[in-house]
């Protein structure tokens, strides 16, 4: 039996680069917490993006629930947890706790075992397509350009941007992100929740035309709002699907909005599903309604997470996270052609903190 010896939890606080905005939030730094887990000898590491005071949670309840837990049986570790959080709510501040110690536990898994993670958690694929995430709103038109229009010449077959913060600025924006990345690079746009149902309309079709064609909107409205992202999605332009699922904090919440037909493409992030243990299931029921996952954020750890779902979409590499991995951890990956590949040669995710 695989008994706990040892839980760690840091909180690491990194700046970024500029200041950065999206169409409902402005920030200047992201928190990691940071959780190791060792039994028998052996460490596995995992995180989340999340206020710190997530690593109150790691420390009390989590670590209470993990006591006398086989650490070797990752999914009974999981239901522990959630059941440890029942009275506080498993959603927020909890799903990002039990997420970053579930990833811990499955990188543990795999090490234990000599497997890359992809591979111990059951690979359909070792390798899988990104697309270029940022584009923030308050990027001037050089910066745009810059950062997007790299992105294409790196060979990323599609590239984010933020909308919503401006709706009159929008239509420009677009036309400079069109022109730096060419006609034959997708171009995703994320509203975060910005616009009314009506409103959400009117831009899809305002922007889809400034564009010469957006690859998909990204939550035109609140995820909270499940049937007005059915009503966005029945009204958006031809060939343009809707995509959602960020927020999503466990497996029963993706059946909710699943049921409610509410996404072309659903979302899930690791770091806030109840780590990869709900990032599986909500891949499962993807699967299941003919759709496909995209990893949202922390693309080292999805590389693996989306290799270990049957249908993934492209997975998002996102500006902030790509430059806190590269500073937090050794062996981050990097894309080549568009595409992020597992290293077969390293156990676990391959990552390691820095000191």
């Amino acid at each position: 039996m695989a008994e706990l010896e040892r839980l760690d939890v840091q909180r690491r606080t990194v700046p970024t680069d500029a200041p950065e905005s999206d169409g409902t939030l402005a920030w200047d730094s992201t928190t990691a917490v940071i959780v190791e887990v060792t039994a028998v000898g052996v460490s596995g590491l995992g995180w989340t993006y999340a206020d710190g005071a997530a690593a109150e949670v790691v420390e009390g309840k989590l670590a209470s629930a993990l006591d006398g837990c086989d650490l070797d049986c990752v999914g009974a570790c999981w239901l522990a947890m959630r059941r440890a959080v029942r009275n506080d709510g498993d959603a927020g501040l909890a799903a990002c706790a039990i997420s970053a110690v579930d990833i811990a536990l499955w990188d543990r898994f795999a090490r234990a075992r000599e497997l890359p993670l992809a591979l111990a958690l059951g690979a359909f694929r070792t390798a899988i397509g990104v697309y270029g995430s940022g584009g923030f709103c308050t990027y001037d038109d050089a910066r745009l350009t810059e950062q997007l229009g790299g992105w294409a010449a790196d060979g990323m077959a599609a590239v984010k941007m933020k909308v919503g913060a401006d709706p009159a600025s929008d239509p420009r924006r677009v036309r400079v992100a069109r022109e730096a990345i060419g006609p034959d690079t997708e171009l995703y746009l994320d509203a975060n929740g910005a616009w009314p149902r009506h409103e959400a309309v009117h831009r899809a079709h305002e922007l889809h035309r400034a564009a010469d064609g957006i690859g998909w909107l990204e939550e035109p409205v609140s995820s909270q709002d499940l049937h007005g992202l059915r009503a966005v999605r029945g009204a958006t332009p031809a060939g343009v699907p809707v995509a959602a699922g960020e927020y999503l904090w466990t497996p029963e919440d993706a059946q909710h909005m699943l049921a409610a037909e509410a996404v072309d493409v659903l979302q899930a992030d690791a770091t806030r599903c109840l780590g990869l243990t709900g990032y599986r299931a909500i891949g499962a029921l993807a699967a299941a309604h003919g759709l496909s996952l995209s990893a949202h954020c922390a693309p080292a750890l999805h590389a693996h997470a989306a290799c270990s779902v049957q249908r993934s979409a492209r997975l998002e590499y996102f500006h902030d996270h790509v430059r806190l991995e590269r500073r937090l951890f050794e062996g981050a990956p990097e894309p080549e052609g568009g595409v992020l590949a597992v290293d077969r040669t390293r156990l676990g995710h391959g990552l390691s903190l820095r000191g």
